[in-house]
């Protein structure tokens, strides 16, 4: 069954490819989600018309990702935490912490798109990712110190 995509969706396309799909995948998960439509002409000129603005907000907020990458990647955030004799913090530092911090010196960013592989768990400083969208990504310094 070919079909329009309405969404991006992770190994079958992107935002208006005509694709070609299981009847079954079609109808019981796509459709009723409206993930997708039915590939005629009327429903092209739709999906089209809605790719076109989509690009344009996507535009709008890559500017936006662009312009707060610049002001968050001058940041320093120090997270203070009980320590240890050889600088082992007992706990961790979170990227919900991390958010919290940063969220405390004015700028929003949700926890889930601060990347850490794993929490920190020494002193010192550390270098975080934040991906704030999904083609513009800023690097926060964090200095985790000593709480006294």
């Amino acid at each position: 069954m070919e079909i329009i995509l309405r969404e991006d969706i992770e190994n079958l396309g992107t935002r208006g490819d005509v694709v070609k799909v299981a009847a079954g995948y079609a109808r019981n998960f796509l459709l009723p989600k409206k993930l997708a439509v039915a590939a005629n002409d009327s429903n092209r000129k739709i999906v089209e018309q809605e790719r076109q603005s989509h690009l344009r907000k996507e535009a709008k907020q890559i500017g936006e990702a662009q312009e707060l990458a610049k002001l968050v990647g001058a940041v320093t955030v120090t997270i203070s935490r009980k320590a240890g004799e050889n600088d082992q913090l007992f706990g961790s530092v979170t990227a919900a912490d991390i958010s919290d911090a940063l969220t405390a010196q004015h700028y929003n960013v949700e926890r889930r798109k601060i990347s850490l592989e794993d929490p920190i768990r020494t002193l010192g400083e550390h270098k975080v990712t934040v991906r704030l969208h999904r083609e513009v990504t800023a690097e926060v310094t964090v200095n985790v110190t000593r709480e006294e």
